[in-house]
């Protein structure tokens, strides 16, 4: 076979290595191997091959480095080894190859900087390098590639900034790289480029676009998000008049939005979502004939805007602004299938002209300020209607009972809208709901039996804060897919019945619901992430199956009538995040293996139970911990001086804690990640409140009324972060360590006060009143002391005295007087009369006299 040219075995599933033999072909030209399942790595010998000119050896299972003997193809003009498991650097030898035209390398590991001795392959007109572990700094020699048509290096880890020898290829095409860490401005030598069709400079720290881009005339692509872009948009982009697709999203750009924008008449796509932009939407936009979608979400637009007929535009998406004014008719938008403008400031009614973009298939209105109502007229033609959004409006629906929707959605949120009393009829007809949110809707209706006719295809169901009474049927068999249920803060009752095997995320707080929850948790999912149950009327033990939820983050048994001792299962919910199971009836020894198998804990609430015994050292090992409640129990002991090691208490939080639970659907292959953000009671100067958005900040300790004995441990002043501290009611003796005063935290949030301490009548130093023995002066009165013996000396003592005898003595011998004597009191009165008129007079005759004075 040494005389073979043409070999190709492409496609055929091998699974074997590449043959040592292949390197005795020496008259082949062309060799593909692609598109199979071969393994090991690549023969040295591959580089005998001094006639082959195409290799491809792409989408195979390949490993180890690139032979050496690659160099030695003098011959090749095409080398394809992209997707494979190759590593190591490109070798030395690589770039030897003068009669290369296209080199692809992408979609493997090699690491290593690009070297400069790419430049001196000046034959090349395409380079893949992309999707590999590249380092360092795209070299200044890459300009030297003059013949260069496209250059990919996407996906690496290229550092430094954009060479400005970019600009000395002009016959680049395209060029892409995307999620590297390159810094600095666009430079403007980009701009000589002028034969650039695509560019995309995606998720990198880039920080200014030059106003040279407005030369890159053919250019029909320029695609920049995620990156530090600030300044504002040049107005020179307007020049770019090839331009299709502009994507500069999740950027830092300030300013207007460029008139100049207007004259793109090729644009297709205009992507700003995400910036700093103000002003007004540019009436020029009206002007962009091909526009087919325009995405302005999450900037600070808030002009009043006016839309100008565009038959088009099939997405206007212009949420989270603040934007003003009526929503305009959209007339003569025939295309549109989906429109965003969520998150206003918008007023009025919603026009009934809505109801005829026959196209639409997204409305998203909500949280905004509309007024009227919704009618059967704003609805009427919208038979493509999939996802319809109106919550956070207040807006009333006033349809007839006999009222059948054209649509059939998968999204319903109605979210603070007026649906009630009764649960709106015209639901019953919908089929294919996937996500039905009618909470805070003013209903006070049981649940129909109709309803449970949705839910087979339902992933997301929140019908919380309403008044919906009665109770829950079994609904293990009513929901056919994995999802997570809010019914929380309504008046449902009874017991909670056998649920879905599926649940994601429950919620049923707040309500009336009684009896145990041992059905609950034998039939829950195990990939269960969030479960509420708090401030319900529930009793009975917690029960040993809730040992088998693994994947639960959040578990809220608040203020139930839970009794027993902490199930040794839940130390499998190696998971756990939050745990509350405060004011129930929980009793027994705090468990040891809290705070070895349960290392995640962030937030642990065992307030106003029963728990007896000492507080154990095994806590210490809680890292994380950033709220601990043991209030209001009957433990003992001493407070463990390891509390130091809670290094979530040292260090400054985020703003919330957050989470996403996923829903997987095995049938549908399909996962989903949805968010949640934890929420908590907790106690602030004798009050409770409920933290969420800021959850992340508080950083507490809660030891208060319980019998703790001992002193107050140095090491408390070593949790920097601290905002609250209780200890109060306990029986702490000893004195308050001086440096607790480095906790600046509770200083600014004023809780550093003395109630932190009072009820432990053996304590002493600051803040209390009361002195420690060797503290020198005098001690003041212990104000928080019944049982204080120490009384104030008796020269003090009378001098107390004497001002309380002479203020008794010179009011209520002056006043006192005037109250009982009446004759007094009115010639008193009297006085202070005539001594008014007397000043009056005195006054206006001086003045006169001065004036008179003046004038002379």
């Amino acid at each position: 076979m040494t005389s073979l040219e043409y070999l190709d075995m492409s496609g055929n599933q091998q699974e074997s290595s590449i043959p040592y033999t292949f390197g005795r072909m020496t008259s082949l030209a062309y060799l593909d191997l692609s598109h199979n399942q071969l393994k090991g790595s690549i023969p040295d010998t591959v580089g005998s091959l001094a006639s082959l000119e195409l290799l491809y050896l792409s989408m195979n299972l390949l490993r180890g480095s690139i032979p050496k003997t690659f160099g030695n193809l003098s011959a090749l003009t095409f080398l394809d080894l992209s997707s494979n498991l190759l590593r190591g650097s490109i070798p030395c030898t690589f770039w030897s190859m003068a009669s290369l035209r296209e080199l692809h390398l992408p979609s493997n590991t090699l690491h290593g900087s690009i070297p400069d001795a790419l430049g001196n392959m000046t034959s090349l007109v395409y380079v893949d390098l992309s999707s590999n572990q590249l380092q360092g700094s795209i070299p200044d020699t890459v300009g030297n590639l003059v013949s260069l048509e496209g250059l990919y290096l996407r996906n690496n880890q290229l550092q430094g900034s954009i060479p400005y020898a970019f600009g000395n290829m002009s016959a680049l095409l395209y060029l892409d790289l995307s999620g590297n860490l390159l810094q600095g401005s666009i430079p403007d030598a980009i701009g000589n480029i002028t034969s650039l069709t695509e560019l995309y400079l995606s998720r990198n720290q880039l920080q200014r676009i030059p106003e040279t881009v407005g030369n890159l005339v053919s250019l029909e692509v320029l695609y920049l998000p995620e990156n530090q872009l600030q300044s504002s948009i040049p107005d020179t982009i307007g020049s770019m008049v090839s331009l299709e697709l502009l994507f500069l999203e999740q950027n830092q750009l300030q300013g207007l939005i460029p008139k100049s924008v207007g004259r793109k008449v090729s644009l297709q796509i205009l992507s700003l979502y995400q910036n700093q932009l103000h002003g007004s939407i540019p009436d020029a936009i009206g002007n962009l004939a091909s526009l087919e979608e325009l995405s302005l979400d999450g900037n600070k637009l808030e002009e009043d805007f006016f839309a100008c007929a565009n038959d088009t535009l099939e997405t206007v998406s212009l949420s989270d602004n603040q934007l003003r004014g009526p929503i305009p008719l959209f007339t003569g938008f025939s295309s549109l299938k989906q429109l965003n403008l969520g998150l206003n400031k918008l007023k009025g009614m919603l026009p009934k002209s809505i109801g005829h973009l026959v196209a639409l298939y997204e409305l998203y209105i909500g949280s905004n300020s509309l007024q009227g109502d919704i009618s059967e007229a704003h609805l009427f033609y919208l038979s493509e209607l999939v996802v319809l959004d109106l919550s956070s409006n207040s807006i009333p629906f006033n349809v007839s009972l006999e009222w059948i929707p054209p649509f059939q959605l998968s999204s319903l949120l109605l979210a603070s809208s007026k649906l009630g009393p009764h649960f709106p009829h015209w639901l019953r007809n919908q089929k294919c709901l996937m996500d039905i949110d009618i909470s805070n809707s003013e209903i006070s209706d049981a649940i129909p039996d109709w309803f449970w006719n949705l839910t087979p295809s339902v992933r997301s169901l929140n019908i919380s804060k309403n008044q919906i009474i009665g109770t829950l049927p079994i609904l293990s068999s009513k929901f056919d897919h994995p999802l997570s249920i809010d019914m929380s803060s309504n008046f449902l009752e009874g017991s909670i019945p056998q649920l879905p095997s599926n649940l994601a995320l429950l919620d049923l707080s707040n309500n009336k619901f009684s009896g145990s929850i041992s059905l609950l948790c034998a039939a829950t999912s195990p990939y269960l992430v969030y479960l509420d149950l708090s401030n319900n009327s529930l009793i009975g033990k917690i029960p040993k199956s809730l040992g088998t939820l693994q994947s639960i983050h959040t578990l809220h048994l608040h203020n139930n009538n839970f009794s027993g001792g902490l199930p040794l299962s839940l130390k499998n919910c190696k998971s756990l995040r939050l745990v509350d199971l405060g004011k129930n009836k929980l009793s027994g020894k705090m468990p040891t293996w809290i705070g070895g198998s349960l290392s995640n804990l962030i937030i642990i609430s065992l307030q106003s139970n029963r728990f007896s015994g000492s507080i154990c050292s095994t806590i210490c090992q809680l890292k994380k911990i950033q709220i601990l409640d043991l209030s209001n129990n009957d433990m003992s002991g001493t407070i463990p001086r390891c509390i130091s090691n809670f290094t979530a208490m040292t260090e400054k939080g985020n703003l919330t804690i957050a989470y996403n639970y996923t829903i997987y659907d095995s049938e549908a292959l399909h996962t989903e990640h949805r968010p949640y953000l934890d929420k908590e009671l907790v106690k602030w100067k004798g009050k409770e409140f409920e933290y969420k958005n800021t959850l992340g900040l508080v950083k507490s300790i809660d030891f208060s009324s319980n019998k703790l004995t001992g002193e107050i441990p140095e090491e408390v002043t070593a949790l920097q972060e601290l905002v609250s501290l209780n200890l109060s009611r306990n029986n702490l003796t000893a004195s308050i360590p001086a440096t607790i005063g480095q906790l600046k935290s509770l200083d600014v949030l004023d809780f550093f006060n003395t109630s932190t301490y009072e009820g432990n009548f053996a304590l002493c130093g600051l803040p209390l009143l009361k002195k420690c023995q060797g503290d020198g002066g005098k001690e003041a009165p212990n104000t928080y002391s019944h049982e204080n013996n120490i009384q104030p000396d008796e020269n003090d003592m009378w001098f107390y005295i004497s001002i309380a005898l002479g203020f008794i003595v010179g009011f209520w011998g002056v006043c006192g007087t005037l109250v009982l004597n009446n004759a007094w009191r009115r010639s008193y009165f009297q006085f202070l009369n005539k001594m008014k008129d007397w000043l009056y007079v005195a006054t206006m005759i001086n003045m006169a006299k001065i004036r008179r004075g003046l004038q002379s």
